[in-house]
This record gives C-alpha cells, structure tokens and sequence, in this order.
C-alpha cells in the first residue's frame, strides 16, 4: 500500500495511504482548506490564518500516534477484555484514521462562530450541530469515496456508517468498539491535543503547549473501579502531562479565544451571516439543502460581505469598526462584582447609550460528577490497571472551576461617551 508524506509545521511529516488520499482530494474535504480554524482571530492575531484542512490531517496523525502507544502499552487488555485479534485492530485502526480525518468536515463558515444560525433539526426540535452535519456529509457524499475503494473492499470493508458512528459515538453501530470515541471526542482526545498545539503555533504563543510526545508514550487502558469498564487514561507516572493539558487549554481560551477584540469580532460575524444567508440561517444538514451547505466556505461569505456595503456589521469586518469594550468583570464573579456590573449598564440606559453584553462562559474540565457526564481523564496505576480520576491526584484541575466573565461593549462611535459616564 503506497505512503504518501506532507510536511506539517507541528509534527514534521504527516503520512497518509492511496485510499486516505482520494478522501483528502474529494471537493467536500477540499472545502476545508478555505475554512479558517479560528474564524477572524487573524485581526488581532495575524499568524491565526491556518485552516480546518491541516488541523484534520493533524488530528488523524495524532489520533493514529495515540492508538499505536495503547496498542502497544495494553495489547493483553485489548485482547483479554475485548476479544481483539490482529484483524481487528488493524482494521480499527483504520477507522479511526478516517473518524479523526473527517471529524470536522461538516463545519460551517468561519468555525463555530456560524453555530449560532444552524437551523433547527424538525426530528428532535433543537438547533443542527456541526457535528450532525459531519455525520451527513460521511454518509451521503462521501459513502462512495469511503465504502468503494479497492483498498476498503480487499483489506477492511468499512462502511461510511461506522465513520460517522464512531464520530456520533453510536454504540448500535459499532458495539464495544465504540470505546474508541475517547481518541476522537473526550477531555483526552487527538482533536483537542491538535488544536492546541497548532493554534499557539501559529498564533505564536506558548500557552497551549504541552508534552504531546510524552503523553503519547503514557497512554494506557485501564478498569474503572466502580462499572469496571475499560477505560483510556495516562499511566500513573506521567499523570503531570494530563494536568499540563488541561492547564493550557485554560490559558489559550483565556489568552486567545476569549480575546476582547476577538469576541468583538464574532459578534459582527453572526450577524453579518444573518444579514447575507437567506432567511438568516445555514442551509439544513440533510439532502438537498447539504449541497447548498457545502458550497458555503469563509470565500463565499466574504464576497457577499464586500457586497454588502450599508450593513453595519459587514463594514465593521471590512474596516476593522468593530465594538468596543467599555468595562469587563473579573474572570470569577463575587457579589460585589455583580452588583457593580448592574450599576454600570443602568448607567448606560441612563444615558441613552446602546450596549452589547457579553458573556464568556467557559468550563475548563468537566468533573465525574458535571452535569453533562463527561467522563474525566483517569489516571491508571501499572500495578493492576485501576483507573482513578484525574482530580484526584491533581489540586490544580481539582479546584480549576469555570469562567463566567462578563464584558460590556458599545459601538466605536459611543465609546468616548460610555466611558465618561462609567467614570
């Protein structure tokens, strides 16, 4: 099987075969290579112009790095607990290269800024996600590239139902191999690590970086006490580099994501996409409206924001006229900052002042008992394999809570005025 290799400024080299090839050539992923990873973080950062087309190749690395250490690592586990044999986990590993590959195919227009205006899903009644855009894409215009090629159908026979499963985390579909979800979507999963590490680089910052080498070669399966399920976590002597992810995922969203000109800047954008998408929203994620989904890349909403030249929020992208913040909260509020934070808008509707509130509410890491039932990154011991949280030898992510700032912004021409009244 021939091996083709791309130069990556994160990893060095990124490899792929004939059939990963065709996938990575089809116009659907293609699509990605014109959409930004991190919308318009270029205007206050302008390194941040790399795309969702190079992050997924990172992450099928990454995710195929990460599934080569716990093979190794736990092979006896594997084989003892899952019943896995050699074909097994050859073909597994395939799956997961395409999962990891394809697991952001279905984004819309500048990254998760157009989440806001996906339409509602009629079946369940509640907003599309990129996610359940994704998972069409693999099944209806990618099935042929995926399910027909001749490297499929000798060695693996993978259909496009067990890419976008694995992606879902649909445990109908694939029965216990659905375990392998944790190296797609978890608090310990190659998207995250990819991100994280190609985002400060081309940034050009040092929060996000972390270890990835050494917790590749930590990775460990491991029983979780209580359900005793199989469970991937971080051996024991290198639980340090777990900390250290969560630890820099908390500085680039505080340093970069939660930017106030970047924020700023987000806000223009949905509602600009409101202003130029017919009926204010993206097309659906199923057929036929995918194929008008698809055709929408950051380029073409460029274009219709150029065009749009007496909307106000299209001409604060193209001029840089954006909102401005007038006063922020702490990253944690107490009483008096609440109290404070009301007294500074009645203030503002005092004086007649329009302004934007915006909430920046982020959790770091989600705890065993979070609402959402995120399972917590485990820490196994190489004695007899037990796997216990990681809080539970980590004070730092223990006590790391979430963010639930505040910033008030009003627009550049009020700003003079705002901030002689919030003195």
């Amino acid at each position: 099987m021939r091996q083709y290799e791309i130069r990556d400024p994160v990893y060095g080299f990124v490899s792929f075969n004939d059939w990963e090839k065709d996938i990575i050539g089809h116009p659907a992923f293609q699509r990605l290579r014109r959409i930004k990873q991190l919308a318009l973080t270029e205007m206050v950062y302008p390194g941040a112009v790399h795309t969702r087309f190079e992050h997924s190749l990172g992450v099928m690395h990454l995710a195929t790095k990460m599934y080569d250490s716990i093979v190794n690592s736990s092979r006896s586990m594997l084989e003892d607990r899952l019943n896995y044999a050699d074909a097994g986990l050859q073909k597994d590993r395939q799956l997961i290269r395409l999962a990891a590959l394809l697991h952001d195919v279905g984004h819309a227009p500048f990254s998760h800024t157009s989440e806001e205006i996906m339409p509602i899903n009629v079946k369940i009644d509640r907003p599309f996600k990129h996610e359940d855009y994704t998972t069409s894409i693999i099944k209806n215009v990618l099935k042929d590239v995926i399910e027909n090629h001749p490297i499929n159908r000798t060695n693996y026979r993978i259909g496009a139902d067990e890419v976008a499963a694995l992606i879902e985390g649909n445990p109908e579909v694939l029965g216990e191999r659905v375990f392998w979800k944790v190296l797609i979507a978890s608090q310990l999963d190659a998207d995250r690590g990819d991100y994280l590490l190609r985002d400060s680089y081309h940034i050009g910052v040092k929060y996000g970086i972390y270890d990835h080498s050494r917790l590749i070669n930590t990775l460990a399966l491991g029983i979780e006490p209580e359900s005793e399920e199989v469970v991937l976590g971080v051996d024991r002597g290198g639980w340090h580099v777990a900390e250290a992810i969560v630890i820099a995922r908390y500085q680039l969203f505080a340093q970069v994501y939660f930017h106030k000109t970047r924020r700023a800047f987000d806000y223009h954008l949905k509602n600009a996409m409101m202003h130029v998408l017919e009926g204010g929203k993206l097309p659906g994620a199923e057929l036929p409206s995918l194929k008008q989904f698809i055709d929408l890349d950051d380029y073409a909403l460029w274009n219709q924001f150029r065009a749009e030249t007496n909307d106000p929020d299209c001409s604060a992208i193209m001029n840089r006229w954006h909102i401005r913040e007038i006063y922020s909260t702490p990253e944690v509020l107490s009483q008096e900052d609440e109290a404070e934070l009301q007294a500074k808008k009645r203030s503002l509707e005092d004086a007649g002042i329009v302004f934007y509130e915006d909430k920046s509410e982020k959790l770091w890491y989600n705890l065993s008992n979070s609402e959402n039932g995120d399972k917590e990154i485990m820490i196994v011991s190489r004695k007899n394999g037990s796997a216990r949280p990681l809080s539970g030898y980590s004070s730092i992510v223990k006590n790391i809570g979430d963010v639930k700032q505040i910033r008030v912004y009003v627009k550049p021409e009020d700003r003079s005025k705002a901030e002689g009244v919030l003195r």
